[in-house]
Formats: C-alpha cells, sequence, structure tokens
C-alpha cells in the first residue's frame, strides 16, 4: 500500500508515518522503485499498535524501546512483556481516575439545578453582602 492509503485508512497524516518511521515507532518500511514506501499488512499492525498505545498516552521514548527490543529478537520477549504490562498498569491508573471523575461529575449535573445552583446562589448572596 502506498503512504497515502495508508493514511487515509489508519486517518494519520503522511508526514505522521514517516515521523514514526524516523524515530524508530515503527520498524522501517520496505521501499519499491523510486524510493516509495510499500507497506504491507504487518506494518500496518505496527500502526495500529503505536496510535493505540500513543492515544493512551504511552510515550516515544517507550514506544521506541519496545521496537527497538523487538527487533533484537526473541531473547527480548520478556523485557517486552513487562514493558507492555507497566504500561497497561499505568493506563488501568488513569482509567480508574477518569472513572472517578465521570462518576463524580454525573452526581454533579445530576444534582445541579436542585443543589448547586441554590448554593451558588447562596455562595454570591454572602459575597454581596461582604462587599
Amino acid at each position: 500500500m502506498t503512504i497515502a492509503e495508508v493514511s487515509k485508512k489508519h486517518e494519520i497524516t503522511p508526514d505522521t508515518l514517516r515521523y514514526y518511521e524516523k524515530v524508530g515507532l515503527i520498524p522501517k518500511i520496505s521501499r519499491k522503485a523510486g524510493d516509495i514506501r510499500n507497506y504491507s499488512e504487518k506494518d500496518c499492525i505496527w500502526i495500529y499498535f503505536v496510535k493505540c498505545m500513543r492515544g493512551a498516552g504511552v510515550s516515544v521514548k517507550t514506544m521506541v524501546e519496545y521496537v527497538s527490543l523487538f527487533q533484537q529478537g526473541e531473547e527480548t520477549k520478556e523485557i517486552r512483556k513487562q514493558l507492555l504490562i507497566r504500561e497497561r498498569d499505568k493506563i488501568a491508573t488513569q482509567v480508574a481516575q477518569l472513572t472517578e471523575t465521570l462518576d463524580y461529575l454525573n452526581k454533579k449535573i445530576e444534582r445541579y439545578d436542585s443543589v448547586i445552583i441554590p448554593v451558588e446562589q447562596m455562595l454570591t448572596n454572602i459575597k454581596d453582602e461582604n462587599a
């Protein structure tokens, strides 16, 4: 596939794909005549993986480390697994924090008209009285 096709498929710009390759977020892409990138399905799996991980907040440094380890072969599989476990645990913590915040906001919105507005009006009245 061409860079334009992959860009459209994964909804990322060609510049982003070039950057992914340049910094080592994905393995080197094979080239065809005229030095044109020729993406395979395997390359697309890497792109999807990187896009997911970056979307979850995994650092470029961590992803480059993972790809580098992968390219070193089978002897790094345990290190790669531990890296993924560490990142999964960070994401799980973030999800728990976001869920807590979402629950709090849902409760606040649920009670907004009956509780929050009267309290805010009371606070405004106190502020006006002290002015």
